[in-house]
């Protein structure tokens, strides 16, 4: 455990992958004014800390903090570049457990097990190695033979979230959850099933407090403190994929910076700012998507005209190319887990750019429509990742196009663009401060 610091003690910190200032100051309880009169050398415009950079940060002590205990570094939590190469078809089939002749109907289509780590895996951009070791700790996927006789498999006993495909999808969405709520400073403490609070040491990376956040939904006491301490999803994910540890790659460089991008829509056009900064994929954290509309003379679901077509927000590849997604690779090497990339989702089936494609910003990538996860009118929902890792649309890195610069509202959906004087306020009503031009 930590010492009693004294109040606006100076600690030493090196800055981890990802670290803002914002977020430390929230992890510290401290602010970033104090951050910044510790640490001079900072420059006014920093995004992103360079990883290993020494700080020294003001703390005020808290008396709840939990031990400290790393258990997997953050490039082994999304589905980022150190994930590429590995195989869930491939790993799950050598293993004796009941995963590898598991098969579920699941969005659409029959699935085998090792498909449907893949597919919530590449939804969620989880690295499909720390999805398997949850399987594993909690069911014996990969070891026993026998599947368990329950329909919770991952012990999240909810009668809308029955089999392995919404059990997983449940454990991505809260990994996320934990993982982006720590990345941005949203989440610094939550409450665990006996109702105890759970404070995660402030110098924890984001990768471990999601997996903290996880276990704490679905066990409390000695078997919540047993799940994140050394011996045991940290010991599990060892014994099964070696020490991630070893890998010393650096996910989120140090003052990364956005590429200029456009609207997404061509220019001289009107579109609506129908949802401020909400989650990429699935509920809650990250808030790292945007959605338009295109004009229309109607509400809810319709075919957009031909010239209401979404565009490349860069050169690129089309690298996923699916119903109502189309992913747009920007750093050209044709791969999603790395760079910067863009996520579109509600894209509709026919003109939807194909797989493998090169594109020239501006190009049309198709055209928005309510295809693709919930939608209840006809609009385009854009994200960005890097590494693999979900950029949240406010914060160190907001998501600009054309120089508008997104701001989270009082709640997900909210919000606005803000351009000099300019704002731009999300509504699904297309009311005329919805609208915005290219």
């Amino acid at each position: 455990t930590r010492p009693h610091y004294q109040p606006g003690e100076l600690v030493d910190y090196a800055a981890q992958s990802g670290d803002t200032l914002p977020a430390l100051a929230a992890r510290f309880n401290t602010t970033v004014a104090e951050i910044r009169a510790a640490n001079p050398f900072i420059p006014e415009d920093a995004t992103t800390m360079p990883p290993g950079m020494p700080m020294k940060i003001p703390i005020y002590y808290l008396p709840l903090w939990a031990p400290p205990f790393p258990i997997l570094p953050d490039h082994a939590f999304v589905n980022g570049p150190t994930a590429i190469g590995f195989s869930a078809a491939a790993f799950v089939a050598s293993q004796p457990g009941w995963l590898k002749d598991y098969r579920e109907y699941a969005s659409g289509e029959w699935r085998s097990g090792a498909g449907i780590v893949d597919y919530v895996s590449t939804n969620f951009s989880l690295d499909p190695r720390l999805l398997l070791a949850i399987l594993e700790y909690q069911s014996g996927a990969l070891s026993d033979p026998v599947q368990p006789e329950t329909s919770y498999a991952l012990g999240y006993r909810d009668r809308n979230h029955q089999g392995v495909y919404l059990q997983l999808v449940w454990a991505a969405n809260t990994l996320n959850n934990g993982y982006y709520g720590w990345r941005t400073g949203r989440l610094a403490a939550f409450d665990l099933l006996d109702g105890s609070q759970f404070s995660p040491d402030p110098w924890e990376g984001a990768a471990t407090v999601g997996i903290q956040y996880f276990f704490s939904r679905i066990v409390s006491g000695n078997e919540f403190r047993l799940a994140v301490g050394p011996t045991g999803l940290a010991r599990l994910y060892r014994d099964l994929f070696g020490d991630p540890w070893q890998d010393a790659f650096t996910l989120i460089p140090g003052s990364l910076r956005q590429p200029e991008l456009p609207l997404p829509f061509q220019v001289g056009q009107v579109w609506t700012y129908t949802g401020g900064p909400h989650t990429g994929w699935g509920t809650g954290e990250p808030l790292s998507s945007i959605d338009f509309a295109p004009p229309a003379q109607t509400s809810g679901c319709f075919a957009a005209d031909a010239q209401s077509y979404v565009i490349a927000l860069g050169d690129g590849m089309i690298v996923r190319s699916e119903t109502g997604i189309v992913v747009l690779d920007l750093d050209g090497d044709g791969n999603e887990r790395t760079g910067w990339v863009i996520f579109y989702l509600h894209v509709g089936t026919e003109g939807r750019a194909p797989l493998g494609l090169q594109v020239k910003q501006g190009d049309p990538i198709g055209w928005p429509s309510c295809e693709g996860g919930h939608a209840t009118g006809t609009h385009i929902h854009i994200a960005r990742k890097y590494n693999g890792e979900w950029i949240p649309a406010d914060g160190v890195l907001p998501f600009t196009l054309d120089g508008w610069i997104a701001r989270n509202g009082a709640e997900p959906y909210l919000g606005a663009l803000v351009k000099g004087g300019l704002i731009v306020t999300a509504c699904d009503c297309s009311d005329a401060p919805s609208r915005i031009r290219r």
